[in-house]
């Protein structure tokens, strides 16, 4: 029996791990990947927008995280897989037939990239899908690309591909595009990136590596093809819920409805982090919600 178990060790989870111990509350962190961090690893730019904190990227940024997780007093598993999770009597079943109880639960399983679900998609992983810019543009420099997505994050790989290819083509399936006006206006000064508005990429083509997607317009009766080598898909990113979806109020995106404490429908219950917050995903926004999901347990336990 523990005071509370944590699902998922990104920066929410790790930072109410931190904060349990702090507060002396026996907690148990759950992390399905082989090593802590979360999203952190996928950050391959600059993180500047943390409070009193700026680091090169990702990585650099969870250093200060992992020095402190090793001085601190909780159990941290990672490549743990969960078969079921029981909300209500807070029970977890492992994968390897182990079963965990504890008094309060706290979800931080965060957010995965959107798939298109097309042909090529997954056939091309590691072989012209890309999936940094900011790490991988050089080996995709000379070569004509083509960018999936109308948001900022489709708009800020367009431009960081741009640097170094000859040709980016951005397709995006609505009228305008919904990046911050800023990158709209840097899209537009760019010669070399061209805007297919109203159209959406239905394959991704090749042999053994991409050599073209087909695009369909909306107004045209057929798609037709265009030769790229490297395909960038930032349609955005959708919750990692599979497992609470039938025990959990959630929004019309599937991520976790919570209240300003951070507590699930469910007593004793918390979503934190990327996983209950669609509108403002931030890593600051994520360890805060770790910080007052602790504090409300440790609250209610001492009292």
């Amino acid at each position: 029996m523990h005071d509370v178990v944590i699902i998922g060790a990104g920066p929410a989870g790790l930072s109410a791990a931190l904060w349990c111990d702090e507060l002396g509350l026996d907690a148990l962190v759950l992390e399905q990947a082989e090593s802590p961090g979360g999203q952190l690893h996928s950050i391959h730019g600059p993180v500047a927008n943390y409070p009193g904190v700026s680091a090169n990227n990702g990585r650099e940024f969870f250093e200060g995280f992992a020095e402190r997780v090793s001085e601190a007093d909780f159990d941290l598993w990672t490549g743990v897989e969960i078969v079921s999770v029981d909300l209500k009597a807070k029970r977890i079943r492992l994968a390897s037939g182990e079963e965990l109880q504890s008094i309060s639960m706290i979800i931080a399983t965060g957010v995965r990239r959107r798939q298109l679900g097309i042909p090529g998609e997954k056939e091309f992983a590691g072989r012209g899908i890309i999936e940094s810019p900011s790490r991988d543009r050089e080996q995709f420099a000379g070569k004509d690309v083509c960018v999936i997505g109308g948001g900022d994050a489709a708009a800020e790989n367009a431009l960081l591909l741009a640097d170094v290819c000859p040709t980016v083509t951005l397709v995006h399936r609505r009228r305008a595009l919904k990046a911050r006006p800023t990158f709209v206006a840097q899209l537009q000064a760019v010669h070399c990136i061209t805007v297919f508005p109203e159209s959406v990429v239905t394959r991704i083509l090749g042999q053994d590596a991409v050599e073209a997607v087909e695009i369909l317009r909306k107004d045209a009766l057929k798609p037709f093809q265009m030769a790229v080598q490297g395909v960038a898909i930032r349609i955005g990113v959708e919750p990692n819920t599979e497992l609470f979806r039938d025990q959990l109020s959630l929004d019309s995106e599937g991520y976790i409805t919570v209240t300003s404490l951070h507590e699930t429908n469910l007593a004793n219950v918390f979503a934190i982090g990327d996983v209950s917050n669609r509108l403002a995903p931030t890593i600051s926004g994520a360890t805060g919600s770790g910080a007052t999901s602790a504090k409300v347990i440790a609250k209610r336990l001492n009292s």
